[in-house]
């Protein structure tokens, strides 16, 4: 097991969502934290809500707050260098940070598409290089990569999405067994989220080539209906996944769902998945 109490944890995109619920959870069950985002605001906010939910619990954690930008890499190298300088023990990595960008192929220009990478491929790929050191020093330590049911199954209008998260899932999956091999103290969980409550639609990007305006709403709408979990559900199956030091952890039944249907249907999953998130979304409205 990797023990949650007494850890010392650094969370990205730790601001809001799954990353901010993560936080407050892990602080709870006595962990100190290196919290990162760019939402300087969001941060102060959560170690506010940590702050007071520990002092009535009588366990005040040590909170350093980071602002980042995940995309850029020397910047994530200076916050792993912070974090440590701060928390000497630290020995979880909680790679969280990330971005949606709506449009089909054909609506998004290349840079936008090496945004979305920059950040939730290259953000996750550049953070564990940057821990990866001190993390083999420790006598137990964790990294938790955060991809996505997207990694496993790739819906229209989701390219530049699916391709990020699968291949957070092909690093995190060769380097799980490169660790295995060298007998490292490091343990590596990705993690597959199905939908979960939280404003990562809202916030997203829309394509350069998308000129309506009634799409994103739509696809707001969408999302919502067919989003079961909540982010606070979601940071506790992390938690219970880090600490059973479990390779792979789906969130939620629309998840699991659709990693058993893709290895039944691996060439056809998506004309079920099409029907399914059309019935769900009436049944939302």
């Amino acid at each position: 097991m990797t023990a949650i109490l007494g850890a010392a944890v650094a969370v990205t995109g730790a601001a809001s969502g799954i990353g901010r619920a993560l936080a407050i959870e892990l602080a709870a069950r006595g962990a100190d934290l290196a919290l990162a985002d760019r939402d300087e605001a969001g941060l102060q906010s959560a170690a506010a809500e940590i702050a007071t939910s520990t002092t009535r619990t009588g366990a005040t954690r040590k909170v350093s707050l980071h602002r980042l930008d995940i995309g850029d890499s020397e910047a994530v190298t200076a916050f792993a260098r912070e974090a440590i300088a701060t928390h000497p023990a630290l020995n979880i990595v909680i790679n969280n940070a990330g971005v949606a960008l709506l449009g089909q192929f054909h609506e998004i220009d290349q840079a936008q598409m090496e945004w979305l990478f920059n950040i939730n491929f290259w953000g996750a790929v550049h953070a564990t290089r940057a821990f990866l050191p001190h993390l083999a020093s420790q006598p137990a330590s964790h990294i938790v990569n955060l991809s996505s049911i997207f990694g496993i199954v790739a819906p229209p209008g989701q390219t530049a999405y699916s391709a990020a998260k699968f291949a957070v899932r092909g690093f995190s999956e060769a380097l799980r067994h490169e660790l295995q091999m060298a007998k490292s103290p490091i343990r590596l969980s990705v993690v597959h989220p199905g939908g979960i409550k939280t404003n990562i639609v809202r916030n997203s990007r829309a394509g350069s080539g998308v000129t309506d305006n009634e799409r994103r709403v739509q696809s707001i709408e969408r999302f919502d209906a067919i989003a079961q979990t909540s982010a606070k559900d979601a940071a506790l199956r992390i938690i219970k996944g880090i600490e059973k030091n479990e390779p792979r952890i789906l969130i939620g039944s629309d998840a699991r769902f659709m990693d058993l249907l893709q290895r039944f249907r691996p060439a056809t999953y998506w004309n079920v998945m099409a029907k399914r998130i059309e019935k769900a979304s009436k049944r939302g409205k």
